[in-house]
């Protein structure tokens, strides 16, 4: 039933996204603003998409602790489940900070290439950081929050990876304060995996934690405790055996 699910699931994204990309060329030349809402609606869709055809609900907690103001969201990363979540429910616009040959992408490349997030050049090494700051200070003066997984990559439930200090450098060199985000998404929507399984994601937003004062490795290493520790509440019986 689930293999099923998944199917039609997959069916419904691939139905809408190519219509939604031709929609998001045509309104181009709309203010940035307005290209965002109206883009964003298909991560929305999709969101629904997955509780209709695969079962996956979700929750909040912590929406109070958002700030009225400049922030860096860092966030646990398992799955493609909070990549579309973000940008379709966060009451900011969020940027994401990627590789730029997702432009080339046909139909989602496109609808992301017109959002001006922070698409980075890899090939520049180093200097490809100093792309993140300078693109990530814009994008908060603009009263976007940049939003980076600070484990580069997605981990399965369970699992953790090296914190990457990108994130923390960000918030330190900016002043902008961290929002720590730790979800479970992975245990519904597994990463490189086709089925989908019904079931609750709770994504928990943590409180601020100040950038300024402390240096970008410990903003970092405060990052990872709240977030490591709170996926252990949200799942305590993957950790059981650590």
């Amino acid at each position: 039933m689930a293999r099923l699910r998944s199917f039609l699931y997959f069916l419904f994204l691939t139905v809408t996204v190519i219509p939604y990309a031709f929609a998001c060329v045509l309104w181009a030349p709309l203010p940035l603003h307005l290209r965002y809402k109206l883009t964003v609606g298909w991560p929305r869709l999709a969101i629904w998409g997955a509780k209709v055809f695969c079962g996956i609900r979700w929750q909040v907690k912590g929406w109070e602790n958002l700030p009225d103001g400049p922030a860096v969201l860092l966030s646990k990363h398992q799955s493609a489940w909070e990549t579309l979540f973000f940008p379709a429910y966060m009451p900011r616009e969020v940027c994401f900070v990627y590789k730029k040959e997702l432009h080339m992408v046909p139909f989602f490349g496109w609808g992301l290439a017109l959002l001006r997030m922070i698409a980075i050049d890899r090939a520049k090494g180093r200097d490809a950081f100093d792309q993140v700051v300078k693109q990530g200070q814009v994008r908060l003066d603009e009263g976007r929050w940049p939003l980076l997984f600070p484990e580069g990559t997605r981990v399965p439930p369970g699992k953790t990876a090296r914190f990457k200090m990108g994130g923390a450098l960000l918030a330190s060199r900016t002043g902008a304060v961290v929002i720590p985000v730790a979800h479970n998404a992975g245990e519904c929507w597994r990463r490189n995996a086709f089925v989908k399984y019904p079931g609750m994601v709770t994504l928990s937003i943590g409180p601020a934690i100040e950038s300024k004062g402390i240096s970008p490795e410990e903003l970092n290493q405060k990052v990872q405790d709240w977030i490591e520790g709170e996926m252990r509440r949200l799942n305590p019986e993957r950790y059981a055996q650590h």
